[in-house]
């Protein structure tokens, strides 16, 4: 069930997916949720395609007829993969052979990405990456001799040293001509999660900021703010702390944050975590700079669950969904006031199986897309 979705340039919403044959699929639809013609199937060869919870295909739009599909195909080694893209230069109408969007191709992780245009039309792709992880472990494997021929396979392991490399990294990459030509794979951040997804906003100069979660040391799974450009090596191995849970966790949540710009300055954010015990959805304000600022607040349903964020003024959306126990509720945080208060609103609720809840903007208008087995859902929040 799961997909991207974006707003095409004429208002129309596209969904990239996977149909029931596990192709790709495009859809499009109004802004009140109907479907404008059939599906189409876009060509991709032999790539597998990931669509599993945060590893999902997505789309964007970008100025002169741009439009690019992204996912991750994994490859034969567990938890590995690669980022692969088609891109279209007359608007959607046809689209190229998928290609890899990373510089480095050695099967390791290359997961999880994120893909945006900025408003001077550069194309930015995010995505979780082990090479720093590996690079580590190799040159360790490296500096212990080779057990003596009589060792045990047990002692063998014993010996085997355990990199204090936390995480996975940050990395990314540019295009300025639409996908056709790509910069160099430059590293965001050392020490990322490793499989949640990566949260993009537009920064008040036009350019983008990422959300992600982090692992602190010694281990804790909070989550750290950049700018998308180029870093020092100490930024890389020091992005701001956006969020103060301490969860301390040995292992990836697979619950990405939500991100979104404020109307006063600095941003709007949503994550998952457990703090003092207490595992939430949790909305709070960010600093320009993307660490906290003001106080933070629980999401008035402790059953909530990958929630997205989005702002137009001073109006702030959030949604999210959760299981009471036999349906799957679609629910919303309505703001009018940059999130001074909020009023809860139902959306929907079903039985089915369901994708998490997606929000879609374009200028002033921000709408909530729901994929369910049932069909697609689209409400307008605002304005």
């Amino acid at each position: 069930m799961a997909a991207g979705a974006a707003f095409a340039p004429d208002g129309s919403i596209w969904l990239a997916g996977l149909d029931a044959s596990q192709r790709l699929s495009l859809q499009a639809y109004s802004a009140t949720g109907s479907a404008l013609g059939p599906p189409r199937t876009i060509e991709t060869g032999s790539d597998k395609i990931a669509a599993d919870g945060e590893n999902r295909p997505k789309i964007a739009f970008g100025p002169r007829g741009w439009v690019v599909i992204t996912y991750t195909e994994p490859l034969a080694r567990p938890y590995t993969g690669q980022i692969r893209m088609l891109r279209s230069e007359d608007g959607g109408r046809s689209f190229s052979p998928p290609f890899t969007v990373h510089a480095d191709r050695q099967e390791i992780t290359h997961r999880f990405e994120s893909v945006a245009f900025d408003a001077k039309g550069t194309l930015h792709t995010l995505w979780i990456d082990k090479r720093d992880l590996e690079a580590e472990q190799a040159r360790l494997n490296a500096a212990v001799p080779a057990a003596p021929a009589a060792s045990s396979a047990r002692e063998g392991r014993r010996q085997r040293p355990a990199t204090t490399y936390r995480g996975a990294a940050v990395y990314r990459n540019e295009s300025t001509d639409g996908g056709r030509s790509f910069g160099p794979d430059i590293k965001l951040a050392d020490h990322s999660c490793e499989c949640c997804r990566i949260a993009l906003a537009p920064a008040p100069d036009g350019s983008l900021v990422a959300l992600w979660r982090h692992v602190f040391a010694p281990n804790e799974r909070d989550h750290a703010f950049a700018p998308v450009r180029a870093v020092s090596v100490a930024e890389a191995s020091n992005p701001a702390r956006s969020t103060q849970d301490h969860w301390a966790i040995d292992a990836c949540p697979h619950h990405g944050p939500g991100l979104a710009p404020s109307s006063a300055g600095g941003y709007h954010a949503v994550w998952f975590g457990d703090r003092s015990g207490v595992a939430a959805v949790r909305y709070g304000r960010l600093a320009p700079d993307g660490t906290p600022h003001g106080p933070v607040r629980t999401i008035p349903d402790a059953a909530a669950e990958h929630a997205a964020v989005a702002s137009a003024g001073r109006q702030v959306v959030i949604v999210w969904r959760a299981f009471d126990g036999q349906a799957t509720l679609w629910r919303a945080w309505l703001s009018r006031d940059d999130g001074a208060s909020f009023t809860l609103r139902d959306l929907g609720r079903t039985t089915a199986d369901n994708d998490h809840p997606l929000l879609l903007q374009q200028g002033e208008r921000i709408v909530a897309l729901w994929r369910t087995t049932e069909g697609v859902r689209i409400e307008r929040l605002a304005p």
